[in-house]
């Protein structure tokens, strides 16, 4: 899952442009007189452009921090823990889960009802046309004699013994709901990383519009300095071209960066069961230790306690025990029947109550080959499920094996991006002298921005970036989202 990453990170200062000249303008002091025209131009844009830059960054400032709190006090106050909590109690996804783990456990009730007792009441009345009256065709081998009576009883059944079929379909409903649980753990799991996701996305495009909004700012007023200059013939309009075009550029990635950070609080709200878009004052969570550099131990806390595992294992073992309650299908079921009751309004030959007993045993002979094809269909199903667990500990492996890699990688490029902001700026440093000297066209100094912009975003989203793939590992390492 690829996202952008953003830290706090130190920001631009505005550079401020002096006109090499002599002595006394070294001195901050314009010519007292007889200085020339060129000299007195030069005072004139120094001034001009001091007050305007002073002007600028004033309401620069309060602007931004007039907006930023504005912001932030009317945002609400969301720490990661919370999120995750939040979206565990109000996700539909969830509830369905948990819906069918429930369900799967109704199924256990009722293939254990097979093994208990079954009490029947049964009531009866039935007129015959004359004392000798039989049914001609009744649909089977029945006892055609009418008798002419109106009766009620009490009729139990009890399965005695069907060589473990029945116990076999206890034991896979019981597997089938453990699946179903281990289901509602893997949506956990899944739910809580979508959502650090999301959280870490909206807090790197936040620090990236910070960055952005301040390279805004600054380009204005470099813009701004060299304008007041070419005004008074100190620069050329290229410059003031080149300047126009870098802060044009530095609006488009503002643009962007406020799209981006409107769309991360859009993915996190949805998340969190909100149908109203919202913005959020999100908590900085602390940077992790460096991942372990063997992945081991990560492997065997994957394969042991990872809920798609879990999940797979107990469909395997449902599949198993299905085969064997299918082969004992072909041996025989032992049952007991007994039923007493009374008959108030009878014929006379039968008497006023009735009781009985006894023993009812079912071979199968010959089916057609129906229950030797559910055999061999089941134990078929309970080979590929043996062979689909053994190819998702394969994945896992890989999966936590490429975690562990993409761990430290973001973590290594927390020190090198460091070093290339310091990097950055010291060469825009190098750059903004060499031009205020005249040494340089704007064109380095325009490429110096850039790169310290980019070296900024890059410095800032590492963090978030590195605090993902954490997330990431510890949902590999079957850690993340666990009960």
């Amino acid at each position: 899952m690829a996202m952008k990453e953003i830290p706090q990170t130190q920001t631009q200062t505005p550079m401020k442009l002096q006109v090499p000249s002599s002595k006394n303008r070294s001195a901050g002091q314009c010519p007292a007189g007889g200085g020339g025209r060129r000299e007195a131009g030069q005072c004139s844009a120094l001034r001009h452009g001091s007050t305007l830059r002073v002007l600028t960054l004033a309401l620069g400032a309060w602007c931004f921090l007039g907006a930023w709190s504005g912001e932030l006090g009317a945002a609400e106050k969301l720490t990661l823990q919370e999120a995750r909590d939040l979206a565990l109690r109000q996700h539909p996804r969830i509830t369905a889960a948990e819906f069918k783990a429930l369900a799967a456990r109704q199924a256990v009730q009722q293939t254990r009802a097979a093994l208990l007792p079954t009490f029947t009441l049964s009531a009866v009345a039935v007129g015959a046309a004359d004392a000798n009256t039989r049914y001609g065709a009744p649909g089977g081998i029945n006892n055609p004699a009418i008798f002419e009576r109106v009766a009620g009883g009490l009729n139990v059944s009890q399965l005695l013994t069907d060589f473990g079929r029945t116990d076999n379909l206890l034991g896979g409903a019981k597997d089938k709901a453990r699946a179903e649980e281990a289901g509602t753990d893997t949506v956990r799991a899944q739910l809580v990383l979508a959502v650090s996701a999301a959280y870490f996305g909206a807090q790197q495009s936040q620090s990236v519009l910070r960055v952005v909004d301040q390279t805004v700012t600054t380009r204005q007023t470099l813009l701004d300095q060299v304008s007041a200059l070419a005004k008074n013939q100190l620069k050329s309009d290229l410059d003031v071209s080149f300047a126009r075009v870098a802060l044009e550029e530095a609006r488009l990635l503002q643009l962007r960066a406020h799209n981006d950070l409107d769309a991360a609080f859009t993915a996190l709200g949805t998340l969190l069961g909100e149908r109203e878009s919202r913005t959020y004052a999100l908590a900085e969570e602390p940077v992790p230790a460096s991942p372990p550099e063997d992945a081991a131990p990560l492997v065997a806390d994957a394969l042991r306690r990872r809920p798609e595992l879990d999940r797979l294992r107990a469909e395997r073992d449902a599949a198993q025990k299905q085969a064997r309650a299918d082969r004992a299908a072909h041996y025989p079921t032992v049952n007991v029947l007994a039923g007493v009751g009374v008959i108030p309004v009878h014929d006379r030959r039968m008497e006023d109550t009735y009781a009985t007993a006894g023993l009812v045993l079912n071979l199968p002979l010959f089916t057609g080959g129906r229950d030797t094809a559910r055999q061999k269909e089941a134990e078929l199903k309970a080979r590929a499920a043996e062979e689909t667990v053994k190819d998702e500990e394969q994945n896992v492996i890989r999966d936590v094996r490429l975690a562990v890699l993409r761990a430290r990688h973001a973590h290594e490029r927390l020190a090198l991006t460091a070093k290339l902001l310091e990097h950055s700026r010291s060469a825009h440093d190098l750059a903004a002298a060499r031009y205020k000297l005249g040494a340089s066209s704007i064109t380095e100094l325009s490429q110096a921005q850039l790169n310290l912009t980019t070296a900024e975003i890059a410095q800032a989203t590492a963090r978030y970036e590195y605090l993902l793939q954490r997330a990431a590992l510890d949902y590999q390492g079957g850690s993340l989202g666990a009960r």
